[in-house]
């Protein structure tokens, strides 16, 4: 039988006295905590590891002695330290024994009740008692059933280092009768800055609890709730995103402690997250009102809109001739050319009608990059959306009456083959059809396959013009997502502190001498970035659509609209 002792690296050069920890039995295994050193009493020893068992919920125990002999005095200790393991009754009994510099420890374990005493061999596994206090284990959600047993047993070393935490709040310079060597033994590791924060959030906390109910209050009022109010509020991503923000306030203000890793690290990631956006968002704001930028771009605004209304009115003329050399049917392509230049005619008169307003609304909406770099971001989006109305609307109007005469075709063939389309049962029936029907039908036939090229030509050109803002969207939200989702903390704590993502260890073989025993060193393998992102990715408020490259094309080919993304709850047309 193989028995590991895990040995702390902080407790090598500490003096001599007895080894304190965890037994594992089902592991054959003993994981070291601290070292009491002489001079103590056993009683008070009993009591005080009674106490942080108590507290902590784990079973430690005295497990041996440890001998560190590079002091004279010290020689004569070794009998001692065996009769100790009369007064702590604990099988088996561990000694562990240094000699001077030397890094070959000797390592040895006593069965006095046993009636059969045998040697067992001992692995000697040293970790770092830091480094497994702070991290926190994330075994592979795929693994086998073997690797999941390992991790489980890593587990346990992990559960039993961090649950005695109050065993590591005691250093050398309290004045009680038992003297503790352990990672923190030259003083607890803490931060007056991290204190005085802590004690400073409680209020703070509050009162930004008491804020976030308010204005929960009032988006929840049964006021937004109506027509006009509720439609902005559920197609203006603006709307979207300052709603999702408002979660993640409420999330990090509140006063219930986070009971796992996992949300605690959430909590971390939408803190980080909202202090990054708000900073990236006030840097853009100081860039806006200097210089008299603002007015630049509202200079810059009018002009651009015009050449666009030009160009779109030069479009359409090239439509209304011969395009490419192609034979369109004349009518419908003056019908239609006519109607979209009276609408580029009332879009110019619009945009000219607010150029006196231009100025004051981008002064207004630059002041809103204090929220944060996603809501300047969601606020462009939206203006982009409102300055190309006329072309989502010119894409409507093509998109309908391309889906109109596709669906009039699809029909009328079948009337060709004696088909119908039966609607209770949803599949083509047969159905025979007398010579009026057949007659209108051919002719409607003729009419609208005639008339299909000029439609679909006007049909293609603005879905082109909408797929290209649908772009443009598209990327804008892409980058507020990613500053959404992104787990900047995570990232942060594993490019500086990666022990604190552990996803397993592994054991390095140390240097070797005949007759002593295995030495191992315990080191830390941290998550990879890809599966920090994958573990610790925040939600979104916005859900691209997952359709493949035929779905989007039979789409485009039926005519049916596309939008850039739909919202949670909001199925697309």
């Amino acid at each position: 039988m193989v028995l590991k002792v895990f040995f702390p690296s902080c407790c090598s050069s500490a003096d001599s006295g007895i080894l304190i920890g965890r037994w594992l039995v089902e592991q054959s295994s003993a994981v070291v905590l601290a070292v009491v050193h002489f001079p103590f009493i056993p009683v008070q020893v009993k009591q005080y590891l009674g106490e942080v068992q108590r507290v902590t919920k784990v079973t430690i125990s005295v497990l041996g002695s440890w001998s560190n002999s590079k002091q004279e005095k010290e020689e004569g200790l070794s009998e001692f330290l065996e009769d100790l393991g009369t007064i702590f009754s604990h099988e088996p009994w561990i000694q562990i024994s240094k000699e001077g510099d030397s890094k070959f420890w000797s390592c040895s374990t006593l069965q006095k009740h046993s009636s059969s005493p045998k040697e067992e061999e001992v692995i000697l596994v040293y970790y770092d008692q830091r480094k497994v206090m702070l991290s926190n284990l994330h075994p592979p959600l795929d693994t086998a059933d073997g690797r999941a047993e390992d991790a489980s047993k890593l587990s346990a070393i992990f559960s039993t280092v961090a649950r005695s935490r109050v065993l590591f709040m005691t250093d050398r310079y309290d004045e009680g009768p038992i003297k503790l060597t352990h990672w923190q033994s030259e003083g607890v590791e803490a931060s007056i800055i991290v204190e005085l924060l802590k004690q400073a959030s409680v209020p703070a906390c509050m009162l930004l609890t008491c804020l976030l109910s308010l204005l929960s209050g009032i988006c929840r009022s049964r006021v937004l709730k109506f027509w006009p109010l509720s439609f902005l509020w559920s197609k203006l991503s603006t709307c979207e995103q300052l709603g999702h923000r408002l979660q993640h306030l409420q999330v990090i203000s509140s006063n219930k402690k986070a009971q796992t890793q996992t949300l605690l690290m959430r909590k971390a990631n939408i803190f980080v997250s909202l202090l990054i956006d708000v900073s990236l968002g006030i840097l853009l704001m100081s860039w806006l009102y200097r210089k008299n930028r603002i007015g630049h771009l509202a200079d810059t605004l009018i002009p651009v809109a015009d050449h666009v209304a030009e160009e779109l009115q030069d479009l359409l003329q090239w439509l209304m001739g011969a395009p490419a050399g192609l034979k369109m049917n004349r009518a419908l392509d003056q019908v239609l050319g006519r109607f979209f230049l009276y609408h580029i005619h009332l879009w110019i008169s619009y945009i000219h009608l607010l150029s006196p307003f231009i100025e004051m609304i981008l002064w207004y909406v630059g002041l809103s990059a204090c929220l944060g770099l996603t809501v300047a971001l969601c606020i462009l989006s939206d203006i982009i959306a409102l300055l190309t109305f006329h072309i989502y609307c010119f894409y409507v109007y093509g998109a309908r009456l391309y889906c109109l005469k596709i669906y009039g075709l699809s029909s009328l063939w079948r009337l060709f083959r004696g088909k119908k389309w039966n609607v209770l049962r949803q599949r083509v029936d047969s159905c025979s059809y007398d010579l009026d029907q057949l007659f209108i039908g051919t002719l409607l036939f003729t009419i609208l396959l005639f008339l299909l090229p000029t439609t679909a030509l006007y049909y293609l050109v603005f879905t082109l013009l909408r797929l290209l803002v649908v772009i443009v969207q598209g990327l804008i939200h892409l980058l507020v997502d990613l500053i959404d989702s992104l787990p900047l903390y995570s990232l942060i704590l594993r490019l500086c502190r990666s022990y604190r993502l552990a996803a397993g260890v592994k054991f390095r073989v140390l240097e070797q001498q005949d007759g002593k025993p295995l030495r191992l060193l315990m080191q830390i393998n941290p998550l990879s970035y890809g599966a920090v992102v994958r573990t610790y990715r925040l939600p979104t408020y916005s859900c691209y659509p997952k359709d493949s490259w035929a779905s989007l094309c039979k789409k485009l080919f039926l005519g049916e609209l596309i939008y850039p993304w739909k919202h949670k709850g909001e199925k697309q047309d």
